[in-house]
């Protein structure tokens, strides 16, 4: 900067901050002369203190002090009084910091997050409804879906004319015993729908010995496996726009489920179907890929970069939100 300030005359400004990699514009913002900011002169139009001490003292009063400025204003030209606009009024509390709500609001319940693990079939379920479309707009039929969270093994459905906590609980019930659902053993998740959290559904859990949860409000990936297997339906190339009647419904949601359960080799159950996991079926067949691959291997180990390839069984454990896990330094502390 004292370079370019004391150059030879004959060097001009540009040139200067060229040479040095130095921005005009910042040369000559450090170079020019400080000007302290005006004084702002007080509006003419601003109250003394003296007037600012009389409109808090009425905003104080016994009479006043619960009602809202716009209210007081209006009380006071009522009685031919003018002292400061409404608006000045606020402007006075809210310096004072007393311009708050001062009511007991409800404020909204916090919600935990739930974090669920399912390490055997039958231990978590989750369970949700689907709309699916009939035959004309604004017509549904709805699909009941109880799914088996450890081997995404669907172990009850149906599709009926409404959403009802009736049928729900008659779903629920069956399933339950079709599956030999003992006391104390079993947990069912679901999110927060009408029939979901409704008295009936939440009665018989009680009665049956099973635990329920659900998701907290407006947070749909609580519940992914449900919605994933209802992607899974929707998004298969032969399902239809819509449905000609409940029979058509049931008809194509009994194919969906028995290729689901027998057929369908899930991703997330290391390429098993669900009816292998739920029933303790992928074992051996884990046990039978690997003598193909071993097999495949010595025949042509060449082809195997990596070694002999091992086939997986599936996870262990599943959870719905599993919890962070803490770092060292955290667990240091």
């Amino acid at each position: 900067m004292n370079l370019v300030a004391t150059r030879p005359a004959f060097l001009a400004v540009s040139v200067a901050c060229e040479a040095l990699s130095l921005p005009r514009a910042t040369f000559y913002r450090r170079t020019r002369p400080h000007v302290a900011p005006a004084v702002r002169s007080s509006p003419p139009r601003k109250l003394s203190t003296k007037e600012r001490d009389a409109v808090r003292a009425v905003l104080h009063d016994a009479r006043f002090v619960d009602k809202a400025p716009a209210e007081v204003y209006a009380t006071l030209l009522d009685e031919g009084r003018y002292l400061c606009s409404a608006r000045t009024m606020y402007r006075l509390l809210d310096a004072d910091d007393e311009l708050r709500e001062r009511r007991n609001i409800l404020g909204h319940k916090n919600h935990p997050r739930p974090e669920l693990l399912a390490t055997r079939p039958n231990e978590l379920w989750s369970w949700d409804i689907t709309k699916l479309h009939g035959p004309r707009k604004w017509t549904y039929y709805y699909l009941y879906v109880i799914l088996d969270v450890f081997s995404r093994y669907t172990v009850g459905w149906m599709v009926a004319h409404a959403e009802s906590s009736a049928l729900a609980t008659k779903l629920i019930e069956q399933t339950c015993d079709r599956q030999g659902i003992a006391r104390d053993t079993l947990t069912i998740h679901a999110d927060r729908g009408t029939s979901m959290k409704s008295k009936a559904v939440a009665f018989l859990l009680g009665d049956l010995g099973v635990t329920k949860s659900h998701s907290r409000p407006h947070v749909s990936n609580d519940n992914p496996f449900s919605e994933s297997q209802f992607k899974t339906l929707k998004y298969r190339p032969d399902f239809p726009e819509r449905f000609g009647c409940v029979q058509d419904a049931r008809g194509h949601c009994n194919d969906f489920f028995r290729w689901y359960n027998d057929d369908h080799r899930h991703d997330g159950l290391e390429l098993h179907t669900p009816r292998d996991v739920h029933y303790g079926y992928a074992k051996a067949r884990t046990a039978e890929r690997n003598v193909v691959l071993t097999a495949a291997f010595r025949e042509h180990p060449e082809r195997f970069p990596r070694g002999a390839p091992v086939a997986k069984e599936p996870p262990a454990e599943v959870w719905i939100n599993k919890p962070a896990v803490a770092n060292d330094s955290e667990v240091a502390q």
